[in-house]
């Protein structure tokens, strides 16, 4: 009955987490929208929404720590609780830079863009696919699905690269492009950081499969 009533409060804690991950991904398509189609409402929407994700993550350390305190799990339902912790930190996290792209883009609202928008959004499809293939890498436990992350974090940082590049030029080539260009290669950098973020989950699906840690960023530097 009690590993039958551990089993229950797992599978919960899976749920609560793809839950929270698929309003993240919500959120991150939502902000670069907002910015590519000068969308103010959407914008403000997804800042409102950040609330939700925080509580969202209260409740799941809370859960987690009352099974830890009542179940007593062991081994790899222990390593995987312990990750949950890690995990919705670094989905409160991605969030916020969501929120953040979405605050560029009422700032930037009354300009008109130096340049077309193509790079940011295919960086924003990038990361969501990340976030949606790391958490259920770990909801699946499979290492290879964790590393298939990769790839996608070496596109992402090139594609940042090139944004830093093109977005340079445009500073060098009239001073007045500073600013936007500057608040654009922020947006950039928001969007390279979740990638960031999901590439940490992705290593710790490892830890609970194996409990062996591994830095994917610096694979994906290789």
């Amino acid at each position: 009955m009690i590993n039958e009533s551990l089993s229950h409060e797992i599978q919960q804690l899976q749920d609560d987490l793809l839950k929270m991950g698929r309003l993240l991904e919500e959120q991150i398509s939502k902000a670069v929208k907002s910015l590519v189609e000068k969308d103010i409402d959407l914008a403000r929407e997804v800042i409102a929404k950040d609330d939700i994700i925080d509580g969202m993550e209260l409740d799941i350390e809370k859960n987690c720590l009352r099974i830890i305190a009542l179940k007593q799990p062991m081994a790899k339902d222990l390593r995987f609780i312990a990750t949950t912790l890690r995990i919705i930190v670094d989905i409160e996290r991605m969030a916020d830079h969501a929120e953040d792209i979405s605050e560029i883009c009422i700032q930037l609202y009354h300009e008109k863009y130096i340049k077309p928008l193509i790079d940011i959004p295919r960086m924003a499809n990038i990361v969501s696919a990340m976030v949606e293939q790391a958490l259920q890498a770990l909801i699946k436990q499979d290492i290879a699905m964790a590393m298939g992350i990769v790839p996608m974090e070496r596109e992402i940082d090139a594609l940042y690269q090139q944004v830093f590049r093109e977005l340079l030029s445009y500073m060098m080539q009239d001073p007045k492009n500073i600013p936007q260009a500057a608040s654009l290669l922020l947006v950039a950098g928001h969007l390279e950081r979740i990638g960031d973020h999901a590439t940490n989950i992705a290593e710790m699906v490892i830890y609970v499969v194996e409990g062996r840690r591994i830095d994917l960023n610096e694979v994906a530097r290789q």
